[in-house]
């Protein structure tokens, strides 16, 4: 048994987060990317590769959703965290770039 803080968790919760907001059931994916960031942060910190995928996720969420001032910001800290740790021509950090661009032109 893994518990309740092992990273795993993390893994399997963000993939229902996922499911859920592929079939459009915002409403229960944002408590659990929410509970996916919470788990990350705790058990591998917020400068961890994953907390910044992790930040993406829920602010896709928010962008799907047209609540633009709530995914800027996570998009923001994500790219931040991409490129500290990550460097700047890592597929993630490119990809961060993207979403973060693809939100200044709406």
């Amino acid at each position: 048994m893994l518990g309740e803080e092992h990273p795993d968790l993390a893994y399997s919760l963000n993939n229902l987060a996922l499911l859920y907001k592929w079939q459009k059931r915002y409403s229960e994916a944002e408590p659990l990317f929410q509970q996916v960031l919470l788990l990350i942060k705790r058990v591998l910190g917020e400068e961890h590769p994953h907390f910044a995928t992790s930040l993406n996720n829920l602010a896709g969420l928010y962008l799907l959703q047209g609540r633009y001032s709530e995914a800027k910001p996570l998009f923001q800290q994500a790219l931040l965290i991409f490129e500290r740790t990550l460097g700047e021509n890592h597929i993630s950090t490119l990809n961060s770039k993207k979403l973060e661009s693809l939100l200044a032109e709406i």
